[in-house]
């Protein structure tokens, strides 16, 4: 794929904020005093999202880290310290499945922002015990329930009144996919587009990390995601195909081109929704030949399996047994070289014109790892976590109520994302491919 003319994350930004419930009435933008911050997960992404943190003490003042393993939480305080020299990092143990456990943590340290990196089926209880102590909430992927390999919006859309009569707010999906990618799509139907007609995401890991198989966060999580069937929107109606069973060659940027398989990503389902010109929305990844290999084996063995198994007395889950014996993602960017490439890739309307649009980000595994001691996955997650905290936390973004982030104004977001490490292009009029 030919590249083009392309516009730098250079934007210009008004001193303005916008409550997202009403998108007509426009705010002097206030000095927010520095805040107390706690961040759940000690994995590859809070060591990222703490990382990033500690690099703006002006916005957060204080941070806890906390997860079961507390270990985990000082190892990564430890070094974070002594890569920005921060004055407060914290750490504690916690139970993130445990709402008594959490309320009594968030009520010793009262801070202003909970940000969520753990796992996806912690989400709802940290919800309830910021409803319960009255704190905002961030995360960077949707609820699915332990039992079951499905995700979607409604349990968290369900406390929508919750949170709006308490006073606070809950941001869902900051990370990458979904987050940026959810804002790049904003920032399109905000400056591009009268109408957006056909939506394809496209995430291309083109990394090598000298494993012969491993996975780039929680093995549990990821496993579920990509094993379950295909789904993508078009014409109104959701339409379900079987795992890896559509793909296609896709050039990505710097990388060449790569082969993408349609699978389903949370993301679509709130873009189609606050988006309703759309009439076709899809997610690509790559997969490299070897991965999907030992994939299969995995299945093929039942060792992907959620249903407990009972082995010597005891029941195991076969996937949580796996992820004990696969290499850690937080350990793998040590020797992870090459680079993500993450963007969404658009068609539409713009003043009765067809129009074709590209927005991405390239990030490099060295890079994140130089700076974070992590990979580039765990940084593409982490940074837009910060970011999103930061916007909250001064005022950029607001607003009693559940929201994803494409509701709010993209701009002073997209602003900072670049400063922070995940520098964007965007090409006009082009031949996308798909």
């Amino acid at each position: 794929m030919a590249l083009y003319v392309i516009k730098k994350h250079q934007i210009c930004i008004q001193v303005i904020w916008h409550l997202p419930m009403d998108r007509s009435r426009t705010f002097k933008k206030q000095t927010t005093p520095m805040s107390k911050v706690l961040i759940i997960g000690a994995g590859g992404v809070g060591r990222v999202t703490t990382y990033k943190c500690a690099q703006h003490p002006e916005v957060f003042s204080q941070i806890l880290l906390a997860s079961r393993t507390v270990s985990k939480c000082e190892e990564i305080a430890c070094d974070a310290k002594a890569a920005t020299g921060h004055p407060h990092i914290e750490t504690a143990a916690v139970d993130a499945e445990n709402v008594p456990q959490l309320v009594a943590l968030i009520r010793s340290f009262q801070p202003a922002l909970v940000i969520h990196v753990a796992l996806p089926y912690q989400d709802l209880t940290i919800m309830d015990a910021c409803l319960e102590t009255g704190v905002h909430y961030l995360d960077t992927a949707n609820y699915e329930p332990k039992d079951e390999a499905k995700f979607e919006y409604s349990w968290q859309w369900a406390y929508q009144d919750r949170f709006r009569q308490k006073g606070i707010t809950a941001i869902l999906g900051c990370g990458f996919d979904p987050g940026v990618t959810s804002i790049f799509t904003a920032r399109a139907a905000k400056h591009h587009f009268d109408e957006i007609h056909y939506l394809d995401i496209v995430d291309c890991n083109a990394g090598d990390h000298g494993h012969p198989f491993a996975t780039n966060f929680n093995p549990e999580i990821n496993i579920r995601e990509i094993t379950q069937k295909g789904r993508y929107y078009e014409n109104g109606a959701w339409i379900e195909t079987e795992p890896h069973e559509i793909s296609q060659m896709i050039s990505y940027p710097e990388i060449g081109p790569k082969k993408s398989y349609l699978i389903y990503h949370e993301e679509l389902e709130s873009l189609v929704k606050n988006y309703p010109s759309i009439k076709r929305a899809r997610f690509w990844m790559t997969f490299g030949e070897e991965y999907l290999t030992h994939l299969r084996v995995i299945q093929n063995i039942g060792m992907a399996s959620i249903e407990p198994v009972h082995y010597q007395g005891m029941d195991i889950v076969p996937l949580n047994f796996l992820k004990a014996v696969l290499p850690d993602p937080g350990g793998l960017g040590q020797n992870y070289s090459g680079q993500t490439s993450i963007g969404c890739r658009i068609r539409g309307i713009k003043d009765g014109q067809d129009r074709s649009y590209y927005i991405w980000n390239n990030c490099r595994h060295e890079a994140a790892f130089q700076e974070t001691a992590a990979q580039g996955v765990s940084y593409t997650t982490g940074v837009p976590a910060m970011t999103g905290a930061m916007m909250l936390l001064t005022g950029a973004w607001g607003g009693a109520g559940v929201f994803n982030v494409e509701e709010f104004t993209p701009a002073p977001f997209l602003e900072k994302l670049g400063p922070h490490g995940l520098s964007w292009q965007e090409a006009f009029d082009i031949d996308l491919e798909l």
